[in-house]
């Protein structure tokens, strides 16, 4: 007989999770009641996402938006309960989307950089999870392994639109 790991894991509620994700001493993210420890990540992992830091961070400010690396949650009411992630990069542009110094719950952009061990999570859950976050205009799957990045865009931010694929493997990437 086959036992599935929320069997066995202990649930907590969001308000346990934000309570305690402070005094955590790993970074977890939260799958509608199931807390889940991150991993580290590589150098090369590392080194991509400062670059995407260091090239959106000056037109971040210009535009008056707020850009995140490594360490900012998104909170995702999705159809199945509430989920917290930390993607590499978050970009909020929406003033009224600072309800929490923890949080942000409609990015405009979330940027995974991928590797063999969080692609399918990363290209099938947080792919499904991201496309409900109202206001999310684009996601970007940055593949640490390939000069690739994989681009969903919805034109208006509104959930229940359709999104567009573009594949990038060389040249400029251009992002509303």
């Amino acid at each position: 007989m086959a036992a599935n790991l929320q069997d066995y894991a202990p649930r907590m509620s969001v308000q346990e999770y934000l309570d305690t994700e402070p005094l955590s001493e790993v970074k977890r993210e939260y799958l509608d009641g199931m807390v889940v420890a991150m991993a580290g990540a590589s150098d090369r992992h590392g080194l991509i996402c400062t670059a995407l830091a260091i090239a959106l961070g000056p037109l971040a400010r210009k535009s008056g938006c707020q850009l995140f690396i490594a360490d900012m949650k998104v909170r995702v009411q999705a159809l199945r309960g509430t989920y917290f992630y930390y993607p590499d990069l978050v970009l909020s542009c929406d003033a009224q989307d600072r309800e929490s110094p923890y949080y942000r719950r409609r990015p405009c952009l979330v940027v995974e950089v991928t590797s063999p061990s969080t692609e399918r999570i990363d290209r099938r859950e947080k792919l499904f999870a991201y496309q409900q976050a109202p206001g999310l205009r684009e996601y970007l799957i940055v593949d640490s392994a390939s000069a690739t990045v994989d681009r969903y865009h919805r034109a208006q931010g509104a959930p229940g639109e359709e999104w567009d694929f573009t594949r990038c493997t060389a040249g400029a990437l251009r992002l509303d």
